[in-house]
């Protein structure tokens, strides 16, 4: 049974992911609903969401761009189908120009290429054209990821695009509702801190577990 009470803070992922998919339980059984999952701490809450909607699951690459010498602060994101995002303003706000964070995209672009091949090949960039794409991820912090994966998905056409997490920042949920249809952030705590303090078991998620996690959707 999905989880219907908040806990304080989550076990793990999968936990997560049933306490989400409680609520997006009205798109459980619909024949357009496709569920993606940012890789990879993304997939394992995805793969609960699919689970109990009863709806395909599948993989959408995206690698956060980081500053220069302070690689965990975001500054921008790519996506699979090459879709770039860069926070102009907080570029310039750094005194940055593209060229200073050039090198830092090359890199990411490479390891975006390596994950798509390891997890799904071509089906990384799956066909939602017409369909209701439910893309989900562990947490929101910033929302670069998030935001650059809907814009990389609206070049698709999709007929709807619902943006779920979780747990995010207050900032980060309000900063996407402009970008997709919808968006499903069910708690926001403020003072936020960052996604891994609402988890006791945040470890990374390993490619191996993404892999296994969407041989068994399939």
């Amino acid at each position: 049974m999905p989880t219907t009470e908040r806990p304080v803070i989550f076990a793990n992922r999968a936990e997560a992911g049933r306490f989400l998919a409680h609520h997006l339980r009205d798109y459980a059984g619909r024949s357009d609903v496709l569920v993606l999952g940012l890789p990879r701490g993304g997939v394992p809450v995805a793969f609960e969401v699919a689970r109990s909607l009863r709806a395909p699951l599948d993989a959408f690459v995206v690698r956060k761009i980081g500053v220069p010498g302070y690689p965990e602060l975001a500054i921008g994101a790519i996506a699979s189908g090459d879709s770039l995002f860069v926070d102009e303003p907080m570029l310039g706000m750094l005194g940055l120009e593209r060229e200073d964070i050039a090198a830092v995209i090359r890199r990411e672009r490479l390891e975006l290429q390596r994950r798509e091949s390891r997890y799904c090949g071509d089906r990384c960039a799956p066909d939602v054209r017409g369909r209701t794409v439910i893309l989900v991820d562990d947490g929101l912090a910033t929302g670069s990821s998030m935001r650059v994966a809907v814009a990389a998905l609206r070049e698709r056409f999709p007929a709807r695009i619902v943006a779920a997490v979780p747990i995010g920042s207050e900032s980060g949920c309000h900063d996407l509702a402009s970008v997709a249809d919808d968006v499903v952030c069910v708690e926001t705590p403020e003072p936020f801190g960052g996604v891994g303090a609402w988890y006791r078991d945040f470890s990374p998620t390993s490619d191996a577990e993404v892999v296994a996690l969407l041989a068994r959707a399939t």
